[in-house]
């Protein structure tokens, strides 16, 4: 079975198979609201993206293109925000998220994240570094010359 990264449609389907998704109490975990907000029927340029296991959504993420406003990337204007990066139990320890991250560094861009708990390894091992010593979002610099923090 080949398994890619596609582009989610924005339609009612969608939302219902995001409902598997949701831990209960931890709501913003969920991108339920996020979905709402954006709705218009198979929309092709929604910031979601998943990988289907045979008819179910297994993983998905949301990507959004970000101006660096701050400039606390030195090597670009523009980064990519990984939220809510989420694989289905059943479907964890299987590739799902690492094939997830290696979409979004396909666009060559910075990609930055704020990892959930207990997520820290993962980050780790696809070679993302913390923004600074105090910060808790993780930066991945296509750019970059090494691994170090980058400021």
């Amino acid at each position: 079975m080949g398994l890619n990264v596609e582009n989610l449609k924005m339609n009612f389907k969608t939302i219902e198979e995001f409902k598997s998704f949701k831990e209960y109490g931890l709501e913003e975990l969920s991108m339920l609201e996020e979905l709402h907000i954006s709705m218009v029927e198979d929309n092709t340029t929604s910031p979601f993206y998943g990988i289907y296991y045979g008819d179910r959504l297994a993983a998905r993420m949301c990507l959004y293109v970000r101006e660096d406003k701050l400039n606390l990337i030195p090597t670009s204007e523009k980064y990519l925000e990984i939220w809510k990066l989420e694989v289905l139990p059943a479907f964890q320890h299987k590739g799902f998220g690492l094939m997830l991250v290696e979409f979004a560094k396909s666009f060559h861009l910075p990609i930055m994240t704020k990892p959930r708990v207990k997520s820290q390894s993962f980050w780790k091992k696809m070679n993302f570094v913390p923004v600074s010593e105090t910060s808790t979002r993780l930066i991945w610099d296509p750019n970059a010359v090494d691994t170090q923090i980058i400021s």
